[in-house]
């Protein structure tokens, strides 16, 4: 298949509004053209990082343990650019779903991040597979689910729904015991 016709079976699928979430086709074609530039932006994220990192002398290990508190704390969690159409675009997807949900905004671009939110940066990049290292990076119980282009395919499948879903409680030992006679 042709990346044209690709890119318009995208376009397509994201236009319809299955399951109340009106997904913004525009910003999706965009998300899938984005992941060309990936390398080039890896690089440039990883060398901000070294430089500010050492400037402002942040310790990596205490980032990645914040990020490791933040997605165990929260069952929702988002970290974003506040001027990112694509950051924009997941906050409205995870609003439609009325779930509740912390969002941690490390600046309002990636060339206004100081040194220790460039660090974080990085270190969310090691979160997904792609290592791709733009944002919003989106958590669900623990699990980093990707970005807005990730968000908006579990939104249109209805999976989303079902990872919001609270997870059934833990059955206590009493629950366990089998009622009788004698119990």
């Amino acid at each position: 298949m042709k990346p044209t016709h690709a890119l318009l079976l995208c376009v397509v699928f994201l236009s319809s509004s299955a399951f109340g979430y009106n997904v913004n086709p525009a910003v999706k074609a965009a998300a899938g053209g984005m992941s060309l530039l990936k390398p080039i932006f890896k690089l440039e994220a990883e060398l901000q990082a070294a430089a500010l990192g050492a400037i402002t002398k942040v310790d990596k290990e205490a980032v990645s343990q914040k990020i490791r508190e933040e997605k165990t704390e929260n069952d929702v969690l988002i970290y974003t650019y506040g001027l990112s159409p694509f950051s924009s675009e997941a906050l409205a997807i995870l609003d439609a779903t009325g779930c509740e949900y912390k969002k941690i905004e490390l600046g309002l671009e990636w060339f206004l991040l100081g040194g220790e939110e460039s660090v974080t940066r990085v270190e969310l990049s090691k979160e997904v597979e792609s290592g791709a290292t733009s944002l919003p990076k989106i958590f669900i119980k623990g699990e980093c689910i990707g970005g807005c282009a990730e968000l908006a395919e579990l939104a249109q499948s209805g999976e989303l729904d079902l990872k919001l879903k609270p997870s059934p409680a833990p059955a206590s030992p009493s629950n366990n015991k089998r009622k009788g006679w004698f119990s």
